[in-house]
C-alpha cells in the first residue's frame, strides 16, 4: 500500500488524560501541523450525550465548537462515538444518533467512528446505515480483539461485510500485540473483509509503531497515530515517527517543522505533567492482558507503591484485568481475602505494656537520640515497619511487614536483622514464603474484606492491607495499655495518602476495643499528640 492514510487522534485519546481540556491556541497550531504532514484526518475528539462532571470541548467536539477553531481547509475532521452510548438503554438507535449528528453536508465532519467492543459489535452495527444515510464516512473500531479465537475473527469480519462501512479498524487494545499477531489477526479479517481496514496501535511493550507497519505491509490502509504517542495509558504509534518512516519509504514530501514547534511548545510540557509512555509497569500490563487504564491510574494515584503496582499486576493477571473496572482497581491493591490463617498470638508479649511504633517518616531520625531514652526509660513493646532503619537495632522488638512485593524486595535485609518478623507468613505466595526462609517468623494473619477493624488472637480482619493497619491490629490483639507512634510525620493535606490514613485511623476509634493512641513526634494526622521530650523531661 503506497498511498495509506494516516488518521491523527492526539485530541481524542489524548484527552482521556486532560479530560479532554485542550487550550485553543494548542488545538489551532495543532491543526496547522497535521495540515503540514501527510495526515489525510484528524479525530478531534469525542461526540457524547454524556455529561458527568466537567470536560472540555474535545469531550463532545460539537459542530459548533469545531467551526470556532481554525481548521485548514484540506484537512478532514472526524469525531469518535463509543457504542456504549449508542445500544441498551433508553431511545432507540437512530434518536440517539439523530441527538448527535446533523446531516454530514451541514457539518463541518467528515468522519464518524465508532468504538465497539465485542460484544457490543453486533447490536451497533446498524448505526452505520444511518450515519452513511446522511452522508458520513464511516469507521469502526474492534476493541480487545488480539486475544480472540480464529473464530471469533471470522465470524466479526462476517458481521461487518454485512454493513457499509468505509473502514474497519482493530485496535490492539491491551499493548499486547506483536507484528506477528497483527499479521495474523488481518489475514483472518481478510477472509470475509474486502472493505479498507485501519489499525490502532499502544505502546505497552514498544511494537506500536512496528505493528502498524506490519499491519502496512498486509495492505491496512488507515494507521492512527498520536502526537508523541499521547493516549490512554503508555500512548500510541507517534505521529512524528510514523510520519517520517512512511517519508522514507514512500518519498512523501511534508514539512515536519510546524509539528515538531507544536510538540516543543505544547506536548513536552503536557508529558511531563501527566507521564504518558511506555514504562515497566506498561509492559507487564502488556504481556498479561490487562487494560492499561490500571497503570494509569495506579501511576496517578500517590497511594500507590512501586510495590502496590506490582502487586496489583500479579493479582489482575490471575483474576482477569481486560475491563477497567475502580472497584476491581482497589480490590488488587489488597490481596489478602482468602480464609484468616496465623499461628502467633501477640498477647504473649504485648499483653499490659505500652506499644511503640516506628514508622517510616523523618520524625524518627530527627529525634533518635530522644525517642532512644524514651525506650530506655518506659521499656515499651517497639515494633518498627518494614526493614527501615531508625533507632538503635538492640531498642527494637520486632519487625512488621505485610506486602507480599515489599516482603521480597526486603528479604534480603529482613534476613540479616536481629529481630523476629510479625507477618501473614500462611497466608503469603510461596516465592514470598521461599525468599524468607531461615529467618524467625511470627505469623499473624490478617483479611482484607470491609470497613471495619474485627480482632483475634492469632489473625484480624483490616479494612486495607497497610502495614499500619496491621500493627494497629497486632497491638489491639496483643491487649497493649496504649500505642504510641513515632515517624509518623503524614502528607500534605491534598495528598490521597493522607486521607486515607484518616479513613483508617476513623475506622480504629470507631471499634469498641480500640488502644488509647497518641504520637509522640510531629504528626499532620488527626491524632493526640504530645511531645516525647516532655514525657523524659
Amino acid at each position: 500500500m503506497n498511498n495509506p492514510i494516516i488518521l491523527d487522534c492526539t485530541l481524542r485519546d489524548g484527552g482521556y488524560y486532560n479530560s479532554w481540556d485542550f487550550p485553543v491556541d494548542l488545538i489551532n497550531d495543532y491543526l496547522e501541523a497535521m495540515a503540514a504532514l501527510p495526515v489525510g484526518y484528524v479525530e478531534l475528539g469525542l461526540r457524547s450525550l454524556k455529561n458527568d462532571g466537567f470536560k472540555g470541548g474535545c469531550a463532545y467536539s460539537t459542530d459548533q465548537y469545531i467551526r470556532s477553531l481554525q481548521v485548514p481547509e484540506d484537512l478532514k475532521v472526524g469525531v469518535m462515538v463509543n457504542a456504549s452510548e449508542l445500544v441498551g438503554g433508553e431511545g432507540a438507535l437512530a434518536e440517539r444518533l439523530s441527538k448527535l449528528f446533523v446531516s454530514a453536508a451541514d457539518s463541518p465532519v467528515t468522519l464518524v467512528r465508532v468504538a465497539c467492543h465485542v460484544h457490543e459489535f453486533e447490536a451497533a452495527l446498524e448505526a452505520s446505515r444511518w450515519l452513511k444515510a446522511q452522508g458520513y464516512c464511516v469507521g469502526f473500531n474492534l476493541m480487545q480483539v488480539a486475544d480472540r479465537s480464529d473464530e471469533d475473527i471470522r465470524r466479526l469480519s462476517r458481521l461487518a461485510a454485512e454493513y457499509p462501512l468505509d473502514v474497519l479498524y482493530f485496535a490492539d487494545s491491551m499493548g499486547s500485540m506483536t507484528p506477528e499477531d497483527t499479521r495474523r489477526l488481518v489475514k483472518l479479517f481478510r477472509e470475509n473483509w474486502r472493505g479498507a481496514m485501519g489499525i490502532h496501535t499502544h505502546d505497552n511493550m514498544g511494537n506500536a509503531l512496528a505493528n502498524t507497519m506490519a499491519a502496512l505491509d498486509e495492505g491496512v490502509a488507515w494507521l492512527d497515530a498520536t502526537v508523541t504517542g499521547m493516549g490512554r495509558g503508555p500512548g500510541n504509534t507517534k505521529t512524528e515517527y510514523l510520519a517520517l518512516t512512511l517519508s522514507g519509504e514512500g518519498g512523501r514530501d511534508f514539512n515536519i517543522t510546524p509539528l515538531l514547534s507544536v510538540i516543543r511548545t505544547y506536548f513536552e510540557p503536557l508529558k511531563n505533567t501527566y507521564q504518558w509512555g511506555s514504562n515497566p509497569y506498561y509492559f507487564l500490563a502488556g504481556q498479561h492482558g490487562i487494560h492499561p487504564t490500571y497503570i494509569q491510574e495506579m501511576l496517578g494515584d500517590q497511594r500507590y507503591s512501586e510495590e502496590d503496582i506490582l502487586a496489583a499486576i500479579d493479582h489482575l493477571k490471575l483474576e482477569g484485568g481486560k475491563r477497567f473496572s475502580l472497584t476491581n482497581l482497589e480490590a488488587a491493591r489488597h490481596f489478602f481475602r482468602g480464609e484468616l490463617a496465623g499461628t502467633w498470638s501477640p498477647s504473649k508479649v504485648i499483653k499490659g505494656r505500652e506499644v511503640l511504633v516506628l514508622g517510616s517518616g523523618p520524625g524518627v531520625g530527627l529525634h533518635r537520640e530522644i525517642l532512644e531514652l524514651y525506650i530506655n526509660t518506659f521499656k515499651p513493646f517497639v515494633i518498627a515497619l518494614n526493614a527501615q532503619e531508625g533507632v538503635d537495632e538492640s531498642l527494637v522488638d520486632v519487625r512488621a511487614a505485610c506486602h507480599p512485593v515489599r516482603l521480597l524486595a526486603d528479604c534480603s535485609a529482613h534476613r540479616v536483622l536481629p529481630q523476629p518478623l510479625i507477618t501473614p507468613y500462611s497466608m503469603l505466595p510461596d516465592d514470598v514464603r521461599q525468599s524468607l526462609q531461615g529467618k524467625e517468623i511470627l505469623d499473624y494473619g490478617l483479611k482484607v474484606s470491609s470497613e471495619a477493624f474485627d480482632f483475634y488472637p492469632t489473625s484480624a480482619q483490616l479494612p486495607n492491607s497497610l502495614v499500619v493497619a496491621y500493627v494497629l491490629a497486632i497491638a489491639t490483639s496483643g491487649g497493649a495499655t496504649r500505642i504510641s507512634l513515632a515517624g509518623f510525620d503524614g502528607f500534605s493535606a491534598d495528598d490521597p495518602r493522607n486521607s486515607e490514613m484518616e479513613r483508617l485511623l476513623n475506622a480504629y476509634f470507631q471499634h469498641s476495643d480500640h488502644r488509647p493512641l497518641r504520637s509522640i513526634t510531629p504528626t499532620r494526622y488527626r491524632v493526640p499528640t504530645i511531645s516525647v521530650y516532655g514525657l523524659v523531661s
